[in-house]
Parts: structure tokens; C-alpha cells; sequence
């Protein structure tokens, strides 16, 4: 198996090539810059110096070759500077996957802003979305709305175990599939228009939502149309001499018709030059899904059904859009645009065909779209898994399965958002619904952290990714946590009355009738208040905690609350120890059955220099 290293020394091997390749283009294109400087000053000297000495004649044939000598050079200059941006853009995502591997933040794309509802379940507590996040580290996707969709993944709570399973066995493929994941991020990267920011299709999508009648410039037509030929005739004629000036009846009424018609429909044409745009770069994934090769990758193949169909290429229907789409654009070259609008209703008549062709898109381009979206998440994740090759896809238990008694097992799990020289991994078990699990320890022992190594694992196990664990068998479950909570000024909520809007909510999903038991994950209980009354309300919180269907651990600082253990069968006592050693807090981070023996509170203080009498 290929271990992390390997990967990292492919990946630098990759970045020196592509930076020698880089200079080396660089110089062939300084190169060029002075050949056509060159050829275009020697081709308009030596043109002058012919047409003097032979005439003009000789004088335009040689500045004829010389004009097709510059464009020759111009064409090649091109190409080679083609390259360089192509090269660029591999340079900079075998940079970007190094970023990723070895977790350097600053050289990783920043999150999009995609911010949670402050009532979802485990969002805000897990680190999932958000800068220096599961989603930042994990997301490769060019289109803002792929990126979207790995988001909606992780923060799903609707769970289908056959989804996971078909999400599963289409990342496994893709992960095989290095150099098409490659070239879909390239690809789809000529979309973007700036650096640093996604692309999206919603203005398209939006532009097709939009209903429109196909034949609501077909009566206009057969009015412009007419006047046009009349027009036309008319001017013919006229130059026989048989008649004079009788075309400007029907040309001004033609014009002024036509005006209010391109008039009426101005926001079409404003959004031609836009579409065109949209649909050529959206073409060049298009094209690039339908030439791949998907043999031994039945999955894939399946979710790209749509691209592989010959005799209906999306590629090609998508061209018969972009023409129509271009010849509308033609405004960019006004002498043009009025030659053709002041002689035939031009714009008209391809507005018409558009819209003909714009009830199509409409079905068609949606799920196209929505199978590239796809694919980037999917994408994602397998390139996750690609970059930490030590992953595991868990198996997700069947709940019709009677002789499963276990609910959540995991070995070496660990968090993926820790690196690799400094992550400690745990084995952890859950055998049945019900189980409650405290979990105390000392200040930064490690409790928090292994709440989230675990929230976060469930979100990647039921997104259909990888997991950082050696083994992980889970059943499903509805996900809550009540980990970080802040004040909010604004909404005039203290700390305490925020921590007990979420307790309660804890509680309420907890009875709530579901399909799913509850997996809950709580970082402290009632933190907000003083001690005695935080006593009181964890005990009685915990107590009736035991009496729903649901598990989950709890870790706290409150070892009263470990006495629990004793009155219910259910509760089981874990902690993560400290010690000092040459007057350093040292911590293992490893998770031990029982109750914590030792606190940290005043060594931490008297080793700072505090009093402690």
C-alpha cells in the first residue's frame, strides 16, 4: 500500500518538472516576443523598399507573405503561451495537494462563504464548514455549486444506508481514477473568469427557469420578414430606374418594428453575451466527461450515462445553442450588427430559434449540470482519500441485521484536521442504544478533541468518504451536538441561556419519533453557572438523558458525575489522563476506562507561578 510519504515524494517530483517545464516555456515565449517584433519590422521595411524599387505590386505581394509570416508566428506564440497557462494551472494544484496533505492553511483555496442554520444538529460544533474546516480541506471543486453539494453531504441528516453505500463504491472508483480527476479540476478551472473564486451556473439555470413562449417573436417575424424582402425588391428595382425611392416605405416601417421588438426583448440580448460565455466553458467539460474512457468503472460510468450517448452528445446540442447564442452577440461589432438589423430582422430571428431551443436547455442542461456538481464532490472526496491513503471507508452496520449488537466500533480512530505527526488515534466502542458515555480528565487532556474526532468521523462515514480510522463499523444515527457555544450581543442571549436553548433542544430531538436513535456529543454541562447549581442541573440533565432513546458521551470536569455510573446500567465511566514531569503538564491523549484519578486545575496554576493556598 502507498503510504503518505510516497504520495508527498510523487507530488515534489511532479512540482520540479512542471516548474522546469514553466522556464523553459517562459524562454521559448520571450523568443517568439522578439520574432514578431522582428518579422514585423523587417516584413514592413522590406514591403516599402519593394514597393519603391519594383512598384506596388511586387510591393503588396511581399507584404502580403510578410502578414502571413507574423500571424504564423502570432499563431505558435499562442499555442506556446496556451501551454504556460496550462502548465500554471497544474503547478498550482500539485502545489494546492501538498497544501492539503500536509494541512498549511495559508496555501489552501479559502472557504467559500457558506454559512449553517444556528438550528442544525452538529454543524456549528464539529468543524466542518467554516475557514480551517473539514469542507476548505476536503473541497476541490471549481463550481460553486459542487462545492455546495460535498457541503450538503457533510450536513446531512435525511440518512439513506443504500445512498452511502452507491456514494461509497463511486468514490472508490474515482480515487483510482487520478488523471480524470486531474483533468476535471483543469477543465473545469478555464471556467472560472478570476482567480480565487468559483464559478457558478446560477444565472444560467435561472435564465432557464424563466418561462418563455417559443412563439412569441414568430408573429413579428412574419411581419419583418416580408417588409424585409419588400425592402429589398423595392431597391432592385430601382436600379433598373423603373421607379425611385419607394423602398424607404417599408424599410422605415421595418426599422422602426424592429426596434421596438429588440427593445421589448433587451434583457434577452443583454443575457446572450453572458450565455455564450457560460455555455462555450460549460461545452469544454462537456466534451472532455464525453472522450473518457470509463471501462472497468461501472459506477462513474452509470452516474455519466447522459455524456456517453453518441447519437445525443451533450457537447454537440450544446453547440447548436452556443451558435445561435453568438450570432445574437454580434453587438460587440456594432458596424456588423447594424449592416445585418438595418437589412433582415437578424436579431429577431435568432432570438426566435433561441427560444425554440431555450424549452430544451431547459430539461436538458439542469441534469447535466447537476452530474458535473457531482462529480467535483465526489471528486473531492476521493482525493482526500488519494492524499491520506491510511483512510478507510467504515462499514455502515444494516439495522435489520440481529446478530449486529454493536452500534459504533472504531479502531486508531483519529482527527483528520490534526496533523499526521501529531494526531493520536483511539479505539472506541458502543454496544447497544441507550449507553451513555462520561468522559472526564483534566484541562487539554484531550476530551473535546476526541468529541469531535468522533462527530467529525460520522459526517465524512455518512457523506459516503473515508474516515481517519484503521477499522470503523457504525450504524446510522442522527447526529446532535451542544460542544461550542458563544453569547450573542446581538441577539441579547447570554452564554448560559444559549447553552440551555441547545440542552433543550438536545432533549427535545431526543423524543422526538424517528426511524434513527440520537448520537449526542456534549463538551460540558451547564458551564455557564456556578458550581453548586451546575452539580444539580448536570445530575438531573444526565438522568433523564438515560431515560430516551438515544447514546452519546458527555465529557465534563464534574467527577460527582461519575457516581451516576453506580445507579444506571447504562452510563459508562472513560477519561483521559495528565501527569507532570519535570514541571511540564505531559498528556497522552489516550482514552482509559474508568473515572479520571487525577485533576490538573491547580498544577496548571502553581506551575505558572499563581498562588494555590
Amino acid at each position: 500500500m502507498i503510504d503518505r510519504q510516497s504520495r508527498l515524494d510523487t507530488l515534489n517530483t511532479e512540482i520540479h518538472r512542471l516548474e522546469e517545464e514553466i522556464a523553459q516555456l517562459t524562454k521559448t515565449s520571450s523568443r517568439y516576443t522578439n520574432i514578431r517584433l522582428l518579422s514585423f519590422l523587417l516584413g514592413g521595411g522590406v514591403s516599402a523598399i519593394t514597393m519603391l524599387n519594383a512598384g506596388p505590386i511586387a510591393g503588396a505581394a511581399v507584404l502580403i507573405l510578410a502578414i502571413g509570416g507574423f500571424a504564423t508566428t502570432v499563431f505558435y506564440h499562442r499555442q506556446v503561451d496556451n501551454q504556460i497557462t496550462v502548465a500554471n494551472l497544474r503547478l498550482t494544484y500539485e502545489q494546492t495537494q501538498i497544501a492539503r496533505s500536509s494541512l498549511q492553511w495559508e496555501s489552501i483555496p479559502a472557504a467559500m462563504p457558506q454559512p449553517a442554520s444556528m438550528e442544525h444538529p452538529y454543524a456549528l460544533d464539529l468543524d466542518l464548514i467554516g475557514e480551517h474546516s473539514l469542507h476548505q480541506l476536503v473541497d476541490t471543486s471549481v463550481t460553486l455549486e459542487g462545492s455546495k453539494r460535498l457541503r450538503d453531504w457533510l450536513l446531512h441528516t435525511k440518512l439513506d444506508r443504500d445512498h452511502i453505500s452507491q456514494q461509497q463504491d463511486r468514490v472508490r472508483e474515482l480515487i483510482e481514477m487520478e488523471q480524470f480527476r486531474k483533468e476535471l479540476y483543469l477543465t473545469a478551472s478555464q471556467i472560472k473568469s478570476e482567480p480565487g473564486e468559483k464559478w457558478t451556473g446560477t444565472r444560467l439555470l435561472e435564465w432557464l427557469k424563466v418561462p418563455q413562449d417559443p412563439d412569441s417573436l414568430g408573429k413579428p417575424l412574419k411581419i419583418l420578414i416580408p417588409l424585409s424582402f419588400l425592402t429589398l425588391l423595392l431597391g432592385l428595382i430601382e436600379l433598373t430606374g423603373s421607379i425611385q425611392g419607394w423602398w424607404i416605405f417599408p424599410w422605415s416601417v421595418f426599422i422602426l418594428y424592429s426596434a421596438m421588438q429588440i427593445r421589448k426583448n433587451e434583457s434577452l440580448f443583454e443575457d446572450a453575451f453572458y450565455l455564450r460565455d457560460s455555455l462555450e466553458k460549460l461545452n469544454l467539460l462537456f466534451a472532455a466527461l464525453e472522450k473518457y474512457d470509463y471501462a472497468g468503472k461501472p459506477h462513474i460510468k452509470t452516474l455519466c450515462k447522459p455524456f456517453l450517448d453518441k447519437a445525443f452528445a451533450p457537447s454537440a446540442f450544446l453547440k447548436q445553442a452556443i451558435r445561435l447564442v453568438a450570432a445574437i452577440s454580434l453587438k460587440k461589432n456594432p458596424f456588423v450588427w447594424i449592416f445585418l438589423n438595418f437589412t433582415v430582422p437578424w436579431d429577431i430571428y435568432f432570438a426566435h430559434r433561441l427560444g425554440q431551443r431555450k424549452a430544451e436547455l431547459s430539461q436538458l442542461l439542469p441534469g447535466w449540470m447537476e452530474i458535473c456538481f457531482q462529480l467535483e464532490a465526489l471528486s473531492s472526496l476521493a482525493n482526500f482519500t488519494f492524499l491520506n491513503p491510511e483512510m478507510t471507508f467504515p462499514e455502515i452496520i444494516d439495522p435489520s441485521d440481529a446478530k449486529r449488537d454493536m452500534m459504533l466500533s472504531v479502531q486508531e480512530i483519529g482527527h483528520p484536521l490534526i496533523p499526521a505527526e501529531k494526531r493520536v488515534a483511539n479505539d472506541f466502542s458502543i454496544d447497544r442504544n441507550g449507553s451513555i458515555n462520561i468522559i472526564t480528565g483534566s484541562n487539554m487532556a484531550g476530551k473535546s478533541t476526541f468529541l469531535r474526532t468522533i462527530g467529525v468521523n460520522l459526517a465524512l462515514a455518512y457523506a459516503g468518504g473515508p474516515v481517519q480510522a484503521r477499522d470503523m463499523q457504525t450504524g446510522l444515527f442522527r447526529l446532535f451536538t451542544v460542544v461550542r457555544l458563544t453569547d450573542s450581543v446581538v441577539d441579547g442571549f447570554s452564554y448560559f441561556y444559549a447553552e440551555v436553548f441547545r440542552l433543550k433542544a438536545l432533549l427535545m430531538a431526543l423524543d422526538q419519533e424517528a426511524a434513527l436513535p440520537l448520537f449526542f456529543l456534549v463538551d460540558e454541562i451547564f458551564r455557564g453557572t456556578n458550581n453548586r447549581e451546575r452539580l444539580i442541573g448536570s445530575t438531573a440533565y444526565v438522568k433523564s438523558l438515560t431515560r430516551a432513546k438515544g447514546v452519546g458521551l458527555i465529557a465534563t470536569h464534574d467527577l460527582e458525575l461519575v457516581k451516576l455510573a453506580d445507579e444506571f446500567t447504562g452510563i459508562k465511566n472513560y477519561h483521559f489522563r495528565d501527569d507532570v514531569v519535570a514541571d511540564r503538564m505531559v498528556f497522552d491523549y489516550k482514552i482509559h476506562h474508568g473515572p479520571c484519578p487525577t485533576t490538573n486545575a491547580l498544577k496548571i496554576m502553581q506551575l505558572a507561578g499563581l498562588p494555590i493556598s
